[in-house]
């Protein structure tokens, strides 16, 4: 009984932490208006294993929490998936999105209908299987999910660029109370396996930023900054900053180009003072 309620319990802050992990990516993407090293992929395959999830769920009538869970990580999930692709680096037009979005929408509720109203039945009879896939296939996607970041790790020699640090504290305590649940509970074995590959997947994210800050940020000589530039950015970042030397250098051309021009204004002033000076000079000698 006691195993039974802390089981429940943890199982429970699990769920609360898988719901809301993703607003503060979201608020962060919408304030950097940026989603450079976020990468799409990961959001579409996030996005895409929550309609399995709800399927095995909702047949095999799991308590309600489990059951509204996928459907709130679906909806973050692809409201970070849009801003992804709204953003840059990717850009899409707001019709592509638009079309790509609905379509996604449509068969995500179009295989949910259809599966549950089938997969319910079955489940009833004892016929599990079935239902099983599902959830096999939904814990395959979220862990695929989180390969993406590694590329863009890689690109940048370990550094964390685009994602929110809260957003994957609360996603791996998500993993280790989903995890705990299981372990008090059930000891469903594939369960313990999912939740202990999604954990390892994000504590390495950190670890990577941690050893990129060791490397390049807390111990690097001040007069390495400009030799280390193409190890901190990114190519997005590497973009930007030569916009902005570029920026900068055309700003000193202009500066330069207006104090020659004031400089020649001045020297024009001048000599046409000075020749003025001189006729006047001419003209009172002739006088008298």
């Amino acid at each position: 009984m006691g195993n039974e309620k802390a089981a429940t319990v943890l199982g429970t802050l699990g769920t609360v932490c898988w719901c809301i992990q993703l607003i503060p990516q979201v608020y962060y993407n919408y304030r950097r208006k940026n989603c450079e090293g976020f990468p799409p992929l990961m959001m579409f395959l996030w996005a895409a294993c929550g309609i399995p999830f709800s399927i095995y769920f909702m047949s095999t009538r799991s308590n309600v929490s489990l059951q509204v869970q996928p459907e709130v990580f679906f909806c973050f999930c692809t409201i970070a998936w849009i801003q992804t692709l709204y953003y840059p680096p990717v850009q899409l037009s707001k019709k592509k999105i638009t079309l790509m979005v609905a379509s996604f929408i449509l068969f995500a509720i179009g295989c949910q209908v259809g599966f549950i109203l089938w997969l319910r039945p079955l489940h009833d009879r004892g016929i599990t299987w079935p239902t099983l896939i599902f959830g096999v296939i939904a814990s395959v996607l979220l862990a695929v999910g989180l390969l993406p970041p590694y590329f863009e790790l890689a690109k940048r020699k370990g550094r964390v660029v685009g994602i929110n640090f809260w957003f994957i504290g609360i996603d791996c305590a998500g993993a280790f109370f989903s995890m705990l649940s299981v372990v008090v509970g059930s000891m469903d074995i594939m369960g313990i396996i999912l939740y202990c590959v999604c954990m390892a997947l994000e504590v390495g994210i950190f670890t990577s930023h941690f050893i990129w800050c060791l490397r390049f940020k807390w111990f690097r000589k001040s007069d390495d900054l400009e030799s280390n530039d193409d190890v901190e950015l990114g190519l997005g970042d590497k973009e930007s900053l030569e916009k902005k030397r570029s920026h900068e250098v055309s700003s000193e051309i202009l500066d330069h180009r207006a104090d020659t021009h004031s400089a020649v204004d001045n020297e024009e002033t001048r000599t046409v003072e000075s020749t003025e000076e001189h006729k006047e000079h001419e003209i009172t000698t002739k006088e008298h």
